[in-house]
């Protein structure tokens, strides 16, 4: 078996492997003023599709997400709220068109996501492999 042909085969084998092996956690983050707080799969569904407005004390949620393409956008998606990109997508646009609400802001890159979010009170989003610290929230998950 010449060199070509291992390459080949690793790359195929290493193709079938589950992308969690490489990929880092994406847990939902969110501004200190919210403090140190739990939320389910379903309540955090219920966040990002923008059926939920106000955190328990009144402060408004101001939802931060990448674009639906983002990989990162992808995983948090699929992985995290059990939806498609897509999905969360025409939730969006029937709120937005029907004026019964607002879509979550778009931010061009993940370093912007994570200065925007530990910057305006209220704030939520998503990211990778956060510390609690500079001024960012990592959200537990409960089931």
């Amino acid at each position: 078996m010449n060199i070509k042909n291992l390459i080949r085969l690793v790359l195929f084998i290493v193709s079938f492997l589950p992308l969690t092996v490489f990929a880092a956690d994406v847990q939902p983050i969110s501004h200190p003023s919210i403090g140190h707080i739990q939320l389910s799969k379903l309540e955090l569904r219920r966040i990002f599709s923008k059926r939920v407005t106000t955190w328990p004390n009144g402060q408004p949620i101001v939802v931060f997400v990448l674009e639906s393409s983002h990989p990162l956008h992808q995983r948090f998606s699929k992985e995290t709220l059990k939806i498609f990109p897509y999905q969360l997508d025409r939730i969006w646009q029937k709120i937005t068109y029907s004026g019964i609400g607002t879509a979550p802001t778009v931010v061009k890159d993940y370093p912007t996501l994570l200065k925007e979010v530990a910057s305006t009170p209220g704030a939520i989003s998503y990211g990778e492999n956060i510390e609690q610290e500079g001024g960012l929230h990592v959200i537990k998950i409960t089931d």
